[in-house]
């Protein structure tokens, strides 16, 4: 099967390339992202493989059919970008890679929690400059503190399961609650619950309607004043401009966020040479208790070889007209989170 890669990276080719001659397929790598200005170069292709800030909506998916380019293969687990219900009524085959490395994204999660606790990100800096000072440098033990894990899917199972070897009070919410982790002592509560009682608050679901800023004005005041606040999930789960004012006034204490809600024309770009335009990414970075890393809470090498490896399986199982394992389809999507 012949298929343009869009938004490649150096990493996302190598691995790739280390495992494609297992399979029959030939892939032509494009830096571009997919969007309306770059479907055009999808003709002649049988797929388009696609990540994060690829857009899949109504008109490019109708320009695609048209092309004749009727499978995507997403080489992500979000699927936020796909408009499905135009891509059913198309009948294209969507696939996407539902588990990579949960681990991967966990632990990344926590590296921002153990850096805004102990200010490592300040201390490194300070260090380079023979600073050697502690002053403001004091930090906060996660032994004992209550941390609310929003959504316990693959991700948010592996961030409990560290939490817990931190000595830590784990509550969840999901609807759907893993019998696994309350056998670990982890507590489901309502969301309202693990909003007024966590001192760190991390999400790990999924981006839909009725998740979109989910964490907002309201929310944040239900929130104990000074809360540390994780996102390595989707940026638009929180409303950015009332997070800021939260920081303000010091309601949010810290916050450490590897995916930002317009991240789409800043992540994955070397912008160090040109103006930053996004005014709320620029106030955000003012903080000095904002740890914000560009969207790599996924890039590890066991992550990416997985992630290469359900993707080319995904294109074998369309090829060979077989059940497809990690489908997406609309009339199928049950939100988690209404």
């Amino acid at each position: 099967m012949k298929v343009a890669c869009f938004s490649t990276k150096s990493y996302d080719q190598e691995s790739f390339d280390r495992i494609l001659p297992e399979h029959g397929h030939k892939f032509t790598y494009l830096e571009a992202k997919l969007d309306k200005y770059t479907v055009s170069l999808s003709e002649g292709y049988d797929a388009v493989c696609t990540f994060v800030n690829d857009h899949l909506d109504e008109t490019v998916l109708k320009k695609l059919a048209r092309l004749g380019v009727k499978n995507i293969v997403l080489r992500c687990a979000g699927y936020n970008q796909v408009d499905l219900k135009t891509a059913e009524e198309l009948d294209f085959k969507i696939c996407r890679v539902p588990a990579y490395s949960p681990e991967a994204v966990a632990e990344h999660a926590f590296s921002l929690i153990l850096s805004l606790s102990r200010k490592t990100h300040k201390a490194y800096n300070r260090v380079r400059d023979n600073n050697f000072s502690l002053e403001g440098l004091v930090g906060f033990n996660l032994f004992g503190k209550t941390v609310g894990v929003i959504g316990t899917g693959a991700i948010g199972t592996a961030f409990c399961r560290i939490a817990l070897g931190f000595g830590c009070k784990v509550l969840a919410y999901d609807l759907i609650e893993n019998k696994g982790l309350k056998a670990l002592g982890i507590e489901y509560v309502t969301l309202d619950e693990l909003l007024s009682l966590s001192q760190i608050i991390s999400l790990h679901c999924p981006l839909t309607p009725g998740t979109k800023h989910m964490i907002n004005a309201t929310t944040l005041r239900q929130m104990p004043d000074g809360v540390m606040l994780i996102n390595t999930s989707r940026g638009a789960l929180i409303e950015t401009k009332s997070v800021i004012r939260a920081l303000k006034n010091r309601k949010v204490g810290y916050l450490g966020i590897d995916v930002y809600e317009q991240e789409e024309d800043l992540f994955f770009r070397d912008l160090s040479e040109e103006i930053l335009l996004d005014e709320q990414i620029a106030r955000l970075m003012t903080f000095p208790n904002v740890l914000i890393t560009g969207h790599q809470a996924f890039l590890t090498k066991e992550a990416l070889t997985q992630i290469a490896k359900t993707t080319l399986e995904n294109l074998d199982q369309i090829e060979q007209n077989k059940s497809l394992t990690n489908e997406i389809k609309f009339s199928k999507q049950k939100s988690l989170y209404p």
